[in-house]
C-alpha cells in the first residue's frame, strides 16, 4: 500500500509540474535536482581559446547565415563559460533563440558545435506577458508568464499536461534562475504551429515556455536533452549589462555583439533579416 501511494503521487507531481498552455497556470515542479552552479568569473582567456570560439563563429555564420552573428557570438561566449567553469561539458550541443526576432520568423537554431551540424532550425513561442509578435518584455519572476533570458543547461525529460516535456535549469542568476520552480520547460503546443501565422499574424503563446510545433518537439527534445545547452537572447539591456552567463572574462556584451556584426561575411542581407517586421 505504501509503494502504491508514493507511486499516486510522483505521478501527480510530474503531470502538474509542466508550462501550461495559455489557460492553465503551471506548478512549482517537485523533482530534486543537481543544484545549479552560477557561472564565476574567470581569468581573461588565453589566445588559443579565444581563436578556437572565432572559429567556431564562422562555423556556426556558415551553418546558418540568416542568424544574428552577434547573436551566435554571444552565446558561443556563455558556452565557453559554461564549459570553462565546469556547469558543461565540450561537447555539449547549443541551441540558440534570438527573441529580437518576431514569432513569425523562425528563431531557434540547435547547433551539434563539436560535429559542425546545424540539427534544426524552427519557430519556437514566447510568454504571454513578453509581448504580441515580439517579445519586449522578460522577468524571471513566478506568475508573470514572461520568458526569461539567459543561457540554460537542459535537465530530464518527461510526460506532464503538454506531453513529452524536458526540464530546464537556467545559469543566470536574477534573469533565468528560477527556470524549474516556475516550471519552464521546452514542449510541443498546438498554439505554436506556424500554421497559426496565416490566421492570426503571429505564433501563440505560452506562459513562459519556449514550445514547439508539436510535430518537431520530440525529436527536438531527444536531441536536446542531458546536460546540453541553450542560450535565449533579446535585447534587453539589464540584462546585457549585468547577465554573468556571458561575462566569465569580464567583457562586455554588446561589445561583442558589434565586434562579431563587423566579421567578414556579416552582411547587410543579414542584418536586414533581422530587423524585419
Amino acid at each position: 500500500m505504501r509503494n502504491l501511494h508514493f507511486f499516486i503521487t510522483f505521478l501527480a507531481a510530474s503531470l502538474l509540474a509542466a508550462c501550461a498552455s495559455p489557460d492553465r497556470r503551471p506548478e512549482a515542479a517537485s523533482a530534486s535536482v543537481e543544484p545549479v552552479r552560477p557561472i564565476a568569473p574567470l581569468s581573461t582567456p588565453e589566445a588559443p581559446v579565444a581563436d578556437m570560439q572565432h572559429q567556431q563563429l564562422k562555423q556556426l555564420q556558415r551553418l546558418a547565415p540568416d542568424a544574428d552573428p552577434g547573436v551566435l557570438a554571444l552565446a558561443l561566449q556563455a558556452r565557453a563559460c559554461a564549459v570553462r567553469s565546469g556547469s558543461a561539458d565540450a561537447a555539449a550541443r547549443l541551441a540558440v533563440i534570438d527573441y529580437s526576432r518576431p514569432s513569425t520568423q523562425k528563431r531557434l537554431w540547435v547547433f551539434d558545435v563539436a560535429n559542425d551540424r546545424l540539427l534544426f532550425r524552427e519557430h519556437v513561442t514566447h510568454g504571454q506577458g513578453s509581448g504580441e509578435n515580439v517579445a519586449k518584455r522578460f522577468s524571471n519572476v513566478e506568475g508573470s508568464y514572461q520568458t526569461s533570458l539567459g543561457l540554460y543547461r537542459t535537465a530530464e525529460t518527461y510526460m506532464g499536461g503538454n506531453g513529452y516535456s524536458l526540464r530546464l535549469d537556467g545559469l543566470d542568476p536574477g534573469f533565468n534562475d528560477q527556470a524549474r520552480p516556475r516550471a519552464i520547460v521546452m514542449h510541443g503546443a498546438w498554439y505554436a504551429n506556424p500554421d497559426l501565422i496565416r490566421t492570426q499574424g503571429r505564433l501563440g503563446r505560452s506562459q513562459g515556455c519556449p514550445a514547439l510545433r508539436e510535430g518537431v518537439a520530440r525529436v527536438v527534445i531527444d536531441a536536446m536533452k542531458q546536460q546540453q545547452l541553450l542560450f535565449a537572447y533579446a535585447d534587453d539591456a539589464a540584462w546585457l549589462q549585468r547577465g554573468r552567463s556571458f561575462a566569465c572574462d569580464g567583457r562586455d556584451a554588446r561589445q561583442i555583439i558589434a565586434d562579431a556584426r563587423r566579421l567578414p561575411g556579416s552582411g547587410a542581407g543579414m542584418m536586414a533579416a533581422v530587423a524585419a517586421p
